[in-house]
């Protein structure tokens, strides 16, 4: 029972919130569904607008508004036309037969354009001759005519186009289901005077001496001061108060109040909407003592009160809807946030939905049927053949395959096998068969004809389930690129609003103002940083001072990455910032052609992949000469594309492989010898086809890597031996081709040759070493150059950036407090 008593008072404040909430979503659906799909709000319009008259006489809004409505909501004519008229009542009977004459020339004259494409272009045109014409015809029955009605007339049928231009790009502003991000600025200033002509037909409507246009102008200017600052305020102001002096005359100074009250409140913007409401008092009590009399002051400060009132209870929720639409307001740069977002999720969700149809398709292809039954099943169709062409007319059919049907079947097995491995039956197996088949000679002979259509179709089905499984191996590289890059387009600038405060203060403390600080990540060897700085005059400051300050701040080498600086004395410079890698790679390349000829069968390649990784890289083409060349540099340049993209290396050597094999019929291949290291670790990979060794000199001691394969271009399926190994600070790679490998024919033992002369060497330029290593070769070859010869020699360093990281001030503190 206590439990039922303390929790109901809570359930039902619950239920009645909720209650409220739907009530409250109900009342807003049915308000705007009778306000604008109905089209109510338009008739409300269209009543305004046709009481809204200008120097005492003109009225080309309602015309202007028939107009525009006709072009975009034609279905809602009839009712707009309706309220219009009595609108026009309201004012006066010629005026609103004046309305009435209107209206009626503009729809006869739009019975010629009723479906024609080029209404848009001719509707202004027949605007203005119902506006003016009408207007003419009602003064040529009251006066007499002078050039002045003729002029009367010829303005407003200016007017009543322009206003059309203007109406017809505000009307679609008020409907709520609007779904273009952005408002323009002219798009604003047309939907203002919309606002402001309405506000025109309310001319006369007081309260308490208070005019209603000019309480609702200046909420209108409240509302639009806080949303878009002073320059959208101060616009609102002159617009709104140019067309209600127009209407009255003795309203003249309004203008100025409003345009003042627009700027003022824009620039208190920041106090909300209490010192936006006060900016409007202070310009109120400013603009109003030009007034004669106490009684103006008196009036036009109860119309200021008013206008706050109505802005105060105001929904912040309302304003914020419509800050969306401004551009530089907070509410837009959020909705455009998530617009982007939501696109980044989108496109992210479709490449992985692209990676997963990859991933199945590479799962696909992998699958395959128990491969021994496969054998079993080509084995029986074999025996089959054989046995449909020798024992379908023998008479002991029965007898062997019936009655005997495991022995005879196991024979056949037995010749088939030795007839295959050996071409030939050993005597066992020999005499065995022929006391058991009395046709044995025919059926060994059939046997050894049927035996070369087996190993084809064998051979056949090896390539095929090679090739499958080479296209499962791509697909699934291509899934995992895709799956990466949908990992990062989901990654967002990350806060980091600790460091971002360490380092303004601590930038700030060496005398350097930043403009802009962007910090998009912070992960250990993977930092991305951009600022945007004003120097006077700019003497290296960035690697100088910054990247050391940021190297302390964030615990890591920092770098500058790139400078993008002002050609001005006094200008904004650009520049990113970004992890120093931890090791560095120095590299010398020695290299000559056979017969000391200008183009070379090898190539070489050393890559910097990003995010790291470098690469390192030897190709020897068949032979030598041009085609040697070709075949080299195309398997370079595929790997370098291939692994630039993100696949793995593995992936791309099967790759080049493939594309090697296949592009063309004629013999070609060549050898790959490749080294991805990691600068972060220093760890290296060595892949090898059917390359030399490659040594490691550290210190004192040489060690040496290898692995046996064959070229990359002569099997569909190629082998790739990985050897991963661990360098150090200070160590030296070593690659080369076979022509520096095999060339010393003399030397019985050319490892430990190579070994040798490594660890004599005094020099420890990669350059220089790699240039006597060459030199070696060539004098064992007594000057001649037997084949093409390439080495690679590249020193790996501990990166020693040129700056030392500077302590920042807050270490300076707490030694202080210390």
């Amino acid at each position: 029972m206590n439990t039922y008593t303390e929790n109901k008072p809570k359930s039902f404040l619950a239920s009645n919130a909720s209650s409220l909430m739907n009530l409250q979503k109900k009342v807003y659906r049915t308000g705007t569904k009778l306000l604008v799909e109905k089209g109510l709000l338009l008739c409300l319009i269209g009543f305004l607008l046709g009481r809204a008259v200008i120097l005492s006489t003109l009225s080309p809004f309602v015309i202007a508004f028939v107009a525009a409505v006709w072009f975009l909501r034609r279905d809602k004519l009839l009712p707009l036309i309706t309220f219009s008229l009595l609108g026009a009542f309201t004012y006066s009977v010629s005026h609103s037969f004046y309305i009435f004459l209107s209206i009626s020339v503009l729809m006869v004259l739009s019975l010629f354009i009723y479906q024609s494409k080029a209404a848009e272009k001719v509707l202004p045109i027949f605007v203005f001759v119902a506006a003016s014409v009408s207007r003419i015809s009602l003064y040529a029955m009251t006066t007499k005519l002078t050039y002045l009605e003729w002029i009367i007339a010829l303005v407003e049928g200016v007017l009543a186009a322009l206003l059309l231009l203007i109406f017809m790009q505000s009307i679609p502003l008020l409907s709520p289901k609007r779904y273009k991000p952005l408002l323009k600025n002219e798009e604003i200033v047309c939907f203002i005077i919309l606002l402001a002509s309405i506000l025109t037909g309310l001319i006369g409507v007081e309260i308490y001496q208070a005019q209603m246009e000019q309480v609702l102008a200046r909420y209108l200017v409240l509302v639009l001061s806080l949303i878009g600052g002073a320059a959208i305020g101060s616009t609102v102001g002159v617009v709104a108060g140019l067309i209600l002096s127009l209407a009255n005359i003795a309203n003249m100074y309004q203008m100025s109040l409003l345009a003042f009250a627009g700027l003022l409140g824009g620039l208190l913007k920041e106090g909300k909407k209490l010192a936006v409401g006060v900016g409007l008092l202070i310009s109120t009590l400013l603009v109003s003592l030009y007034g004669d009399t106490v009684s103006t002051l008196a009036v036009a400060l109860l119309e200021s009160v008013f206008a706050i009132l109505l802005f105060f209870i105001t929904p912040s929720k309302w304003i914020k809807q419509v800050a969306k639409y401004i551009p530089g307001t907070i509410e837009h740069t959020n909705e455009q946030e998530q617009y982007l977002q939501k696109v980044r999720n989108v496109t992210a969700h479709r490449v992985e939905r692209f990676s997963n149809v990859f991933k199945a398709l590479s799962l696909s292809f992998k699958t395959e049927s128990s491969q021994l039954k496969e054998e079993e099943l080509e084995i029986d169709y074999y025996l089959s053949n054989v046995t449909e062409k020798t024992c379908q007319t023998c008479f002991k059919k029965e007898s062997c395959w019936v009655q005997q049907f495991d022995k005879t079947y196991q024979l056949m097995r037995d010749v088939k096998d030795q007839l295959e491995v050996d071409n030939q039956l050993n005597n066992i197996t020999n005499r065995q068969f022929e006391n058991h088949c009395i046709k044995s000679k025919k059926v060994m002979d059939t046997m050894q004809q049927e035996l070369s259509f087996f190993q084809a179709n064998q051979q056949l089905k090896k390539q095929v389930l090679e090739s499958r499984r080479f296209v499962a191996d791509q697909l699934e590289g291509v899934s995992e690129v895709m799956e990466n890059f949908a990992m990062e387009i989901l990654k967002e600038k990350e806060n980091h609003e600790q460091q971002e405060i360490e380092i303004v203060a601590a930038l700030k403390h060496v005398g350097i103002e930043l403009e802009k600080l962007d910090i998009y990540r912070l992960e250990k060897g993977n930092i991305d940083i951009e600022m945007v700085i004003l120097f006077q005059h700019y003497h290296g400051e960035a690697a100088k001072l910054i990247a050391p300050i940021l190297s302390d701040i964030l615990d890591e080498t920092v770098i500058v990455v790139t400078e993008d600086l002002s050609p001005l004395a006094k200008g904004h410079s650009f520049f990113t910032f970004g992890s120093a890698r931890k090791f560095v790679i120095d590299t010398g390349v020695a290299h000559a052609a056979k017969g000391g000829g200008l183009v070379s069968g090898d190539c070489f390649k050393s890559m910097d992949l990003g995010a790291g990784k470098y690469a390192l890289a030897i190709s020897d083409g068949m032979g030598n000469g041009d085609r040697a060349h070709e075949e080299s540099t195309e398997t370079l340049r595929l790997l370098q594309q291939i692994l630039e993209s993100g696949l793995h290396e593995q992936v791309a050597i099967k790759s080049i492989n493939s594309i090697l094999a296949l592009r063309t019929n004629e013999e070609i291949y060549a050898t790959l010898d490749l080294a991805m290291i990691d600068l972060h670790h220093a760890a290296v990979r060595f892949l090898k086809v059917g390359s030399t060794p490659s040594f490691i000199l550290r210190h004192d001691s040489v060690e040496k890597i290898e692995a046996s394969n064959l070229p990359i271009g002569i099997l569909k399926e190629v082998e790739v031996d990985v050897v991963s190994a661990q360098l150090k600070a200070g160590d030296y790679l070593i690659m080369m081709s076979d022509g520096i490998f095999e060339g010393p024919k003399e030397i019985e033992n050319v490892d430990m040759w190579i070994k040798r002369k490594l660890l004599e060497m005094e020099t420890k330029e990669p350059q220089a070493m790699a240039d006597l290593l060459l030199e070696e070769v060539i004098r064992t070859q007594k000057g001649e150059i037997e084949d093409d010869m390439t080495v690679l020699v590249a020193q790996i360093n501990e990166n020693q950036p040129q700056w030392a990281p500077i302590r920042s001030f807050r270490h300076f503190e707490r030694e202080d407090i210390s």
